[in-house]
């Protein structure tokens, strides 16, 4: 058998509980079988005695599915393996160049088309997220060895577009202080920190390391685009819990800030966001804090659009609701807010720092917490999307729409104008078990009442004008006597995005479809006139 004759394992019958084995690494995965019937044990990966790797695994030998780890960088090394757990499930352990489930791999039953996932196990929050020499980089929370949360590390994804990406190692490991947890990266030009090489600037990343009883921020740093990392030894840089009675002080977001020549760290602590500065990257003073936040902060100033030059500072957290005001390097004054952009099944977005000054933009990617059911990975990433600050009849507010990337996806099936609701369906009837699709429509409402679009049941668009709930958040429209409303609707294999009125509001949600409701796509409400529709085909991002 294949999976014997690559595992380089001793010959000699394997105890049941807890083993120790060592392998040498010819090939480039390591594949594990796991299920969830299994308890989690701790394993752990030695080389020359130095402990490399240590994380929890419900290693099984009947597994529901197989995850694997990158052991590339081990290539022609002993490796010790330790396992504390049954060791049955090590005899079906096995080294390959291919992950088990290659053949298969982003065809799967749930897998996104034109989202990102991963290849194997649990993502969250997106990291570190970074454009370097003509590369954006995604980092996430990550567990590599199973689809539900646990073992945070710092997954890795380049993509040349923000569409089609590719899947590289892990890059940040637990270790013996703690587990990986949110943060940022810059590249350090002036080389401040003293990481960086005359021809080669570091990329810093900042995160949180989490153990038991503390949050505490940490660093390090790569000379090769991010493909491998050194942590710094003089690690932590911040500890805080006594400062503020509480273990919650982490997902340093840093920029540097250029009127005060310092670096700058938004740091979630406690019941909101504080404000550090630093000359190197490793010393950093307190300066201020903002109450009214939770997690995974992002702070960046933007132009107005048709404000004539005037910019403002936009101050947000994990949930997505914001603050408008002013920064002066130190201190953030607000002038507006909390507000909200985006709801549903966003959380933790995070915006890529070092686009070019020619580019302009800022770019969004969030967290979508969307269930893969009974898939060997779960959770995606939403569509990226730029951020713009506009005036509205509230103030000045922020919107968010598609990255221009994206239209690379999508090829045009039909457009109409003027229709009633049952002509409109028609038009959408033999997309409605498509994988992928993409809607673009204009209603107009002939009664204060509700209506919108739903797909076997699902609403995909629930507008009340009356009470202004769209699909259960306050929605009011720029002309507050519209009977209109637009939308853009992203139906992915597992998710839907639906972008309000020129990304004046944005939602999302599971694609979860009532297998009971055979009606398909269905535009319903009080005699609606569908006043425009178009409908896309998608094509996957996946090789």
């Amino acid at each position: 058998m294949k999976r014997l004759s690559t595992l380089l394992l001793c010959t000699a019958a394997l105890p049941v509980m807890a083993a120790d084995t060592t392998i040498t690494i010819t090939k480039r995965y390591l594949n594990l079988p796991v299920s969830h019937q299994q308890q989690r044990y701790n394993m752990r990966y030695d080389i020359g005695g130095k402990r490399e790797q240590q994380f929890v695994i419900r290693l099984s030998d009947k597994p529901e599915y197989w995850v694997f780890s990158d052991v590339s960088a081990y290539k022609g090394k002993k490796l010790r393996i330790h396992f504390d757990g049954d060791a049955a499930g090590l005899k079906l352990v096995y080294q390959d160049d291919r992950i088990t489930g290659q053949d298969s791999l982003y065809r799967e039953q749930r897998r996104p088309q034109y989202h990102f996932s991963t290849r194997r196990g649990w993502i969250n929050d997106p990291n570190g997220m970074i454009y370097y020499e003509g590369e954006y980089h995604l980092f996430y929370q990550h567990n590599p060895f199973e689809r539900e949360w646990e073992n945070m590390s710092w997954g890795h994804a380049v993509s040349k577009d923000m569409i089609h990406w590719e899947e590289l190692p892990v890059a940040l490991h637990p270790d013996e202080s703690g587990t990986m947890f949110s943060g940022s990266t810059v590249i350090d030009y002036a080389n401040t920190s003293g990481f960086g090489k005359p021809d080669k600037p570091a990329m810093v990343a900042l995160y949180t390391v989490d153990s038991p009883d503390r949050q505490v921020q940490s660093l390090a740093y790569s000379l090769d685009k991010g493909r491998t990392w050194t942590k710094y030894k003089n690690n932590p840089l911040i500890d805080s819990k006594e400062k503020w009675n509480s273990k919650d002080t982490r997902d340093p977001r840093v920029f540097w800030y250029g009127p005060g020549k310092h670096w700058v760290m938004v740091l979630n602590e406690r019941d909101g966001h504080s404000i550090y500065t630093s000359g190197n990257l490793k010393d950093w003073q307190y300066q201020s804090h903002v109450t009214g936040f939770w997690e995974c902060p992002d702070l960046f100033e933007l132009p107005v659009q048709g404000g004539n030059g005037q910019k403002k500072w936009v101050l947000y957290g994990a949930s997505n609701t914001y603050m408008i005001g002013s920064f002066d390097g130190k201190t953030f004054t607000p002038e507006s807010g909390k507000h909200y952009f985006s709801a549903g099944s966003i959380y933790a977005a995070q915006t890529f720092t070092n686009i070019p000054e020619s580019d302009g933009r800022r770019i969004q990617i969030g967290w979508g917490r969307i269930t893969q059911r009974n898939m060997p990975f779960n959770n995606m990433m939403l569509l990226p999307t730029e951020l713009t600050l506009r005036k509205t009849k509230d103030g000045i507010r922020l919107f968010s729409v598609p990255v221009k990337e994206t239209e690379q996806l999508f090829t045009s099936a039909g457009k109409w104008e003027n229709l009633a609701a049952a002509q409109a369906d028609k038009h959408l009837e033999s997309f409605r078990d498509a994988s992928g699709v993409r809607i673009k429509a204009k209603i107009k409402l002939s009664h204060a009442t509700d209506a919108g679009l739903s797909l076997y049941g699902q609403r995909l668009i629930n507008y009340d004008m009356n009470y202004n709930v769209l699909n259960g958040m306050f929605y009011s429209p720029q002309d507050p006597t519209s009977m209109e409303l637009s939308a853009d609707i992203y139906i992915d294999r597992s998710s839907v995005e639906v972008f309000i009125d020129g990304g004046a509001y944005s939602y999302s949600m599971e694609r979860r479809a009532d297998h009971n409701n055979r009606e398909g796509f269905r535009f319903w409400g009080n005699n609606i006139t569908v006043l425009s529709l178009e409908v896309f085909n998608t094509k996957s991002i996946w090789p």
